[in-house]
């Protein structure tokens, strides 16, 4: 099929060409237009997260709401982008998140924690729906896909995760800046290190069912990824540290042995 044939927005290829277009085909104007943009992006959440993207379609979700297909189309150019908007939208509320919790006052690892911590709890507390659509377009855009939908929505999710994985990248940044965190690998391998069985322990959870108390996951799965982390200097000054401590203690001790 020719890129000029006419297409239903949520099936087949669409042109290459809509990946330049504005995100929705328009901006709503009006409190009640902002409302119905709200509605439909509240139940293509709920449909995106039963259904998968592939089985998920636009009129199921007019039917939800009561509204002509045509009236998703308004506001948005078709399925690809609704979803796009969807995964965009949640990944902006864990961003929120992660960035107003951030204890940036505590050592980088401590951080590095909470970052763990915020996103097993926030992939997994609207169950795994969405967990399960993100996880699953991942790997698809890391297969070849043909011209099309596919190519265009790989393309736009490649921009999603570079926007989600910010944050851990710029604390990262700051550990190598401050000697925390070790600077002889780049960073984006630093994050595949921390992205990569995180993704392994929610795809447990999806495939298996395997249940995990999300606050001993982070504590541990931080345990194991520190030594690979850190500076190399660092393990030698904690025990440095630690040795400090001993001496000063065990000096105290002796001091109020002679009182």
């Amino acid at each position: 099929m020719s890129a000029s044939a006419p297409l239903r927005p949520d099936a087949g290829a669409i042109p290459a060409s809509a990946a330049a277009l504005p995100a929705r085909r328009r901006s709503p104007v009006g409190a009640k237009a902002e409302q119905r943009v709200r509605d439909i992006l509240r139940e293509s959440r709920v449909v995106f997260a039963e259904r998968g993207y592939e089985r998920a379609t636009t009129t199921e979700i007019a039917q939800r709401l009561g509204i002509s297909e045509a009236t998703v189309f308004t506001y948005f150019r078709g399925k690809r982008e609704l979803c796009m908007r969807v995964i965009g939208d949640w990944y902006d509320e864990i961003i929120d998140a992660i960035e107003s919790g951030l204890p940036r006052g505590r050592p980088i690892r401590d951080q590095l924690e909470f970052v763990v911590h915020t996103h097993l709890r926030l992939f997994l507390i609207q169950g795994t729906g969405l967990c399960e659509l993100v996880l699953s377009e991942g790997r698809k855009r890391e297969a070849p896909v043909t011209r099309g939908e596919g190519q265009d929505f790989g393309a736009a999710f490649v921009d999603l995760q570079r926007r989600y994985t910010a944050p851990l990248m710029d604390l990262l940044a700051r550990g190598q800046a401050q000697g925390e965190v070790r600077q002889d690998i780049p960073l984006r391998l630093l994050r595949s290190l921390v992205f990569g069985p995180m993704e392994h322990m929610l795809w447990e959870v999806i495939i298996a069912g395997r249940q995990i108390q999300v606050d001993a996951a982070a504590r541990d799965l931080v345990s194991l990824l520190w030594p690979a982390l850190q500076a190399p200097d660092q393990e030698l000054k904690a025990l440095r540290r630690m040795k400090a401590r001993v001496a000063q203690a065990l000096a105290e001790a002796g001091d109020e042995g002679e009182g």
